[in-house]
């Protein structure tokens, strides 16, 4: 099979800074100059940063506009299968076409100097994104939030703050409130934010900035509030009360991320969306549930989730999912990075694991060994053994259990492998 051109010119870029992550705009400015200012002619932008949720909260805010009519652009990463997936232009992915073309003029325009994989490709994805009309783009941090490359658009329409949490402290700080000073960096003056429910440390930086900078907030559990009753999503602002089904997206956590999308919608005017939001949003490698494909032969019987979750909040937002969803033992598979806090992350699974199958992540240059893996399992607790893949994991659960629960996990890098292999 021929290479996409795309991946090409992706490794050319790749290989054009040293630093896979070195956070300043410097650079990106100076190629959006360069491109002629795409980010200054961007539909109406709506800033989404965070830990924990932005992906979640920003797919139930692209299905709930959708719903209502309006033509969606939207920006994430990492990607999992697909490059492509980081763009989406007026509610379909970016073609290989058109994602060529904006690749080949975005290296054209940076010439030969240094900028980082990020950078020049946030700078093509908002090329992009002014050549195809659209009523909204939806903007993902990749990093942090104050030195994000995305961090350029000096007005846009609306910014969200989802759950802060420790994570990338090489990065952003050893502290939730370092942490949560970079996050709160993407507030503007007169631009309202929606902030997501916060650990009190965090909540405190990011009220002081807004208030520096002059963004009017709506906060979790001032001005607005939700939660599940009776089988049912309820929120309620100073507009009123909203009673809604549960999110398709499973977990009890995706509660406090459907608030944070439907207040977006009421904030945007686009309160018809807000039952869309929570039942046909999208979102892969979030405790999806895996139905077919090569990797499922194994396991005929059993039943396998995949989730890409990488840090203690996101251990502990897995671990409430498993207690609703999961009935008996869990079996895990388990491949992380050595840069993410292994044992944080494991920690809130051990009550609902019954072993876990430790393995490297293939391609990844921080990939933690399994060995290391399986040892940072045991050492909280969780009965754990070292498999060669995937597959030989889940050759050898079902030789012990037919049946078996699986939930393969640790890392966005390997489950973007499982949903390139198990296609």
């Amino acid at each position: 099979m021929t290479e996409p051109r795309s991946d090409a010119l992706l490794a050319r870029m790749m290989a054009i800074h040293p630093k896979i992550i070195d956070l300043t705009l410097d650079r990106v400015w100076r190629l959006l100059a360069a491109l002629d200012h795409p980010e200054r002619r961007l539909p109406p932008v709506v800033h989404i940063a965070g830990t924990n949720g932005k992906g979640s909260t920003l797919a139930m805010l692209r299905a709930g506009l959708e719903a209502t009519g309006a033509r969606v652009h939207a920006y994430t990463s990492p990607h999992l299968a697909r490059f492509h997936e980081r763009i989406r232009l007026a509610d379909e992915l970016i073609s290989e076409e058109a994602l060529s073309a904006i690749l080949d003029e975005c290296l054209a325009a940076n010439g030969p100097d240094p900028i980082t994989f990020f950078e020049i490709t946030t700078c093509a994805a908002f090329l992009a994104f002014t050549r195809t009309p659209a009523d909204y783009t939806l903007l993902e941090v990749g990093l942090g939030g104050r030195l994000d490359a995305t961090n350029v658009v000096d007005r846009p329409a609306l910014c969200i703050i989802t759950p802060v949490s420790i994570d990338h402290q090489q990065y952003l700080g050893e502290t939730l409130a370092q942490i949560a000073t970079e996050k709160a960096g993407i507030l503007k003056r007169g631009v309202p934010c929606i902030v997501g429910p916060q650990d009190e440390a965090a909540l405190e930086v990011i009220e002081a900035r807004a208030a520096q900078v002059g963004a009017p907030l709506m906060v979790h559990g001032q001005h607005w509030h939700v939660s599940a009753e009776a089988g049912r999503l309820v929120y309620q602002d100073e507009r009123g009360l909203v009673d809604l089904p549960l999110p398709n997206l499973p977990g009890p956590h995706q509660i406090g991320n459907a608030g944070m999308a439907i207040a977006a919608l009421r904030t945007l005017g686009r309160n018809a969306g807000a039952e869309a939001a929570v039942t046909q949003a999208q979102w892969p490698a979030r405790m999806q549930r895996l139905r077919e494909g090569p990797l499922l032969r194994a396991l005929p019987q059993g039943r396998v989730w995949l989730d890409g979750g990488h840090n203690p909040s996101a251990g502990e937002a897995i671990a409430a999912t498993l207690a609703q969803k999961a009935s008996g033992k869990v079996w895990l598979i388990c491949g992380m990075l050595s840069t993410k806090d292994v044992r944080g992350y494991m920690r809130p699974l051990a009550p609902h694991a019954h072993h876990l199958y430790a393995v490297s992540i293939p391609g990844e240059a921080a990939t933690l060994s399994a060995q290391e893996t399986a040892q940072a399992a045991r050492a909280v607790g969780i009965a754990a053994s070292e498999a060669d893949d995937v597959s030989a994991a889940l050759a050898q659960i079902a030789a012990q259990d037919p049946d078996a629960q699986v939930l393969i996990c640790g890392s966005l890098y390997l489950a973007g492998r499982i949903l390139r292999e198990n296609r």
